[in-house]
């Protein structure tokens, strides 16, 4: 069975600039298109996990996240890297978008999205490990009993490398 590397979108692949929902509001960590190549090349699939309130809050729709989650794996893949899949919970308890004001399993600190790709790609979480930003990241990983490693900013290619020598394998 193959390890996951499970990473944070807002804050650990493009700066958190507050409510990313178009690639015009995209600005990428330094490194982060050469961190998943990285991960590919050491074996790892690799998966983004991230809540999205924007939704719920109404700063933009789906359509937006999920063709901004196709730009950015375009983008990625023009530096040799492939994201496997994209997750992400767009619910928010108490949202003003009534559709989306609900506790979900899925955001994060609740490990739904990590277990949903786990089970749909066959991966093994003794060799898996989440980069995060925030603990509720940390939490997540946590609950799907995964590694995690916290990103404290700066190049996360760097980061990846130091990151890789603490994954269990």
């Amino acid at each position: 069975m193959p390890a996951g590397a499970f990473l944070d979108r807002d804050g650990v692949l493009n700066e958190d600039l507050g409510y990313v929902g178009s690639v015009a509001a995209l600005r990428w960590i330094d490194g982060a298109k050469r961190a998943v190549l990285r991960l590919n090349q050491t074996g790892f699939k690799v998966f983004v996990v991230t809540n999205q309130s924007g939704v719920a809050r109404g700063f933009f729709d789906e359509t937006a996240v999920r063709e901004l989650h196709a730009q950015m794996a375009t983008q990625i893949a023009a530096e040799g890297g492939t994201v496997h899949a994209f997750a992400y919970c767009p619910h928010l308890p108490d949202a003003p978008v009534t559709k989306y004001a609900r506790v979900c399993p899925c955001r994060k600190p609740a490990p739904g999205m990590i277990l949903e790709l786990m089970a749909r790609f066959g991966i093994d979480p003794a060799g898996s490990f989440l980069i995060g930003d925030k603990d509720s990241d940390m939490a997540a990983a946590g609950a799907a009993n995964i590694h995690s490693c916290k990103f404290p900013g700066g190049d996360l290619d760097e980061f990846v490398q130091k990151a890789l020598q603490s994954v269990p394998k």
